[in-house]
């Protein structure tokens, strides 16, 4: 019997942070949760680190550049979703060069500032808890689970 290692995707996200306000981007045109906020985010490449990877990402969705030591981890979330799991990295950035502009209006329609503490009601869930957990200083939570089990017992 072989014994294989479990992949899982990974993921970066940004709050670029500006005293009690993050940058926010609705996301259009992609097929999936359209319409909701998000953060700057996408996935790590090969041979990149999370650092490099949030930086990256910042930088492709809101022309903003940052340097992977600006990128300081506040979270850690392990999501389950649309039937896969993945690890989400929360970086927050407080330093900064440009000025945010929409850089992919491919996938999103609005670039904007909102407040930490009264968030949009379209803000992705996860995202959602995750800044939650953030504002409580919570480095780590878990997010979709419950629909895992549903997930396995119908499998089964």
């Amino acid at each position: 019997m072989s014994w294989e290692r479990y992949n899982l995707s990974v993921a970066v996200f940004v709050l670029l942070l500006k005293e009690n306000e993050i940058c926010m981007l609705r996301r259009c045109k992609t097929g999936w949760m359209d319409g909701c906020f998000s953060l700057p985010a996408g996935g790590l490449e090969k041979g990149e680190t999370l650092s490099a990877a949030a930086a990256r990402e910042l930088r492709e969705e809101t022309g903003v550049h940052a340097f992977p030591s600006e990128m300081t981890l506040a979270h850690t979330m392990h999501v389950w979703t649309e039937n896969r799991s993945w690890m989400g990295h929360f970086f927050i950035c407080r330093e900064w060069s440009g000025v945010p502009f929409l850089a992919e209006p491919d996938k999103h329609s609005e670039l904007s500032w909102k407040n930490l503490e009264t968030l949009p009601e379209e803000t992705i869930p996860y995202v959602r808890q995750a800044i939650t957990a953030i504002k409580n200083a919570q480095t780590y939570s878990e997010f979709g689970w419950a629909s895992y089990r549903t997930y396995v017992e119908k499998a089964v």
